[in-house]
Parts: structure tokens; C-alpha cells; sequence
């Protein structure tokens, strides 16, 4: 009885050692992940659901909060500024985003290729515009879409026969110049993702459908394209939502008038305008809350309308 009871006791000392083990290693794991959520609870989560509480106030920065409901957001709904910067948003986003996707992929498609040489040269060259200064990058199409008849980009529809535009004060002319800058910055991101896309498909599937006498325009269709679904997907949710979220292109290539014209005002632009040009913060938020709502649902459409990209269609029998 007495080595039973002996026995009894050192194991139940072993289970208590490792369950005393078990609690440090799961204290010591959430210690090295806590930085993370305190920053994320303080600049992240915190804001976010002030930003909603706010909405629904009446507030200039500076006094008492007043509570007025919806009002804020019948405000910014019957404001017809809001829809045309709502507007501005989605043109400027399908001219600069819509493009970049297709070229990024035919771009990394190349990149891939066996017989393109100095590669690492291209690919650190079309994803330097991803790691330029905004300054320098707004520096450099001010001069290019200049207003004046001897810019760049005047002189090259000069070519055509074309008029020369006002760049920043046309109503057209300012879509075209921030989505070609959009453009131009990101479409270097899309293609590093593509890139990597492609290296990771299997060459034994390329030379399988080689030999089934598949040319390259169907193994790009059949076999590319399919098997970059969900980098294709996640580029397109991604800029999708920063489409929506656009202010730093159109705000610093217009400079300080960007606030005072609607050519080119973006949603994120007119709330800003709203919170620290007008102190009226509560129109703000419910701009903001509108942005995240529309925001949502776009990307979800997005989302579902690229996940059928390479789906078989069954057939009835």
C-alpha cells in the first residue's frame, strides 16, 4: 500500500510540473504577442470604434459631444459633393487599378520566361515605383501633365493633333492624370505577386500540355491563369480597397486646391475636407462609416466575381 500511495503521489507531482510547464509556455506566448494587440487596440481598434460612436455625434474637436442620430449621415447623403467624389472614386479606381491587374500579369509573365535576360534587372526596375517617394513621384508628373504646351504630355497628343488640356483644372484631364499615377506606382506590386505566382506552378504541367499539343495561348488560359486564382484574388480585393481608400495620389499632385475643387475630390478626400477644414467631424465619421460599408460590399463582389475565374461549368447529362 505504501509504494502505491508513493506512486500516486510522485505522478500526480509530474502532472502538476507539467501542467505548471504547460501554463508558462502559454504565459510566455501570449507576452510575445502582446505588444501587437496593445498597439492594435490603441492606433487600431480604438479610433475605429471612436470613429463609429463619433458618427453619430455632433462634435468640432474642441467642445462637448452632442448626440444628433442619423442626422450626420443624412447630411453627407443629401450632399451632392459626396456622390461626386463617391463618382470620382470609382472612375479613378477602375482606370488605375483595372489596367495594372492585366498588365501586371502579362508583365510577369514575361518575367518568367527562360529566354528574357537580366530579369533581376527588370524586376527591381518595374518595383522601384512601388518604393518611390510620394513627393518625388507628384514632382514628376506635375512637370509631365503641366498645363503649359510644351509639358511632356501635351506635347505627345500635340502628335495627334489633340488640343492641349489642363491637366489639373480639366475635369477629365485630372481623372487621367492620378489613375495614370495610381497606375504607375502599384502596377510593379501586382506583378512581384503575380511573379511569385507563377514560380510556384509546376513545370511537369507545362510539359504535359506540350506534348498534348497545347500551344502557349492555351496553356496561358488553361493552365496560368487558373492556377494564379488566388494571387488573382487577393490582388483584387486588395486593389479594390485601396482604390476606395485613395487620397495621397490626387492629394499631392493637386497640392492645396485638391480640397477646394471636386475634378477630382475622392471620398477619403471629402472627409478629411469635412473634419479638418471644416471641424465637422461627426459628417466625418459618417462619411468614414458609409467608406467602410461600401468598401465591404465592394470587395465582396470582387471577390466573388474573381473566384470563378478557371471554374469548370458542369454539364448536364
Amino acid at each position: 500500500m505504501e509504494n502505491v500511495q508513493k506512486q500516486q503521489h510522485i505522478s500526480k507531482q509530474k502532472t502538476a510540473a507539467q501542467m505548471s510547464e504547460k501554463k508558462k509556455d502559454m504565459l510566455s506566448g501570449y507576452l510575445y504577442i502582446a505588444p501587437f494587440f496593445i498597439i492594435f487596440a490603441i492606433i487600431g481598434l480604438y479610433p475605429a470604434v471612436f470613429s463609429i460612436v463619433l458618427a453619430f455625434q455632433k462634435w468640432n474637436g474642441l467642445g462637448a459631444m452632442e448626440y444628433v442620430g442619423l442626422n450626420n449621415f443624412s447630411i453627407v447623403l443629401q450632399d451632392p459633393l459626396f456622390w461626386k467624389s463617391l463618382y470620382n472614386t470609382v472612375v479613378i479606381g477602375l482606370m488605375g487599378t483595372a489596367p495594372q491587374l492585366i498588365v501586371g500579369i502579362i508583365l510577369a509573365f514575361f518575367l518568367n520566361m527562360a529566354v528574357i535576360r537580366f530579369t533581376d534587372f527588370f524586376r527591381v526596375t518595374i518595383f522601384m515605383p512601388y518604393i518611390t517617394s510620394m513627393v518625388a513621384v507628384a514632382l514628376v508628373f506635375g512637370v509631365f501633365f503641366s498645363s503649359s504646351e510644351t509639358a511632356l504630355a501635351n506635347y505627345l497628343i500635340g502628335l495627334f493633333g489633340l488640343d492641349p488640356v489642363s491637366w489639373k483644372t480639366s475635369e477629365w484631364g485630372a481623372k487621367i492624370a492620378i489613375s495614370l499615377m495610381v497606375f504607375w506606382r502599384w502596377v510593379g506590386y501586382n506583378t512581384i505577386i503575380y511573379l511569385a505566382g507563377l514560380q510556384s506552378i509546376p513545370k511537369d504541367l507545362y510539359e504535359a500540355a506540350t506534348i498534348d499539343g497545347a500551344g502557349k495561348v492555351q496553356q496561358f488560359f488553361h493552365i496560368t491563369i487558373p492556377m494564379l486564382k488566388p494571387f488573382i484574388i487577393l490582388t483584387v480585393f486588395m486593389s479594390t480597397v485601396g482604390a476606395l481608400q485613395l487620397f495621397a495620389e490626387p492629394a499631392v499632385f493637386l497640392g492645396s486646391s485638391a480640397f477646394n475643387r471636386d475634378e477630382a475630390m475622392t471620398v477619403v478626400m471629402y472627409l478629411y475636407r469635412d473634419a479638418f477644414n471644416l471641424g465637422s467631424f461627426g459628417t466625418a465619421s459618417a462619411t468614414a462609416v458609409l467608406l467602410l460599408i461600401i468598401i465591404v460590399g465592394a470587395a465582396a463582389l470582387n471577390t466573388w466575381l474573381t473566384s470563378g475565374i478557371g471554374r469548370k461549368k458542369k454539364r448536364k447529362v
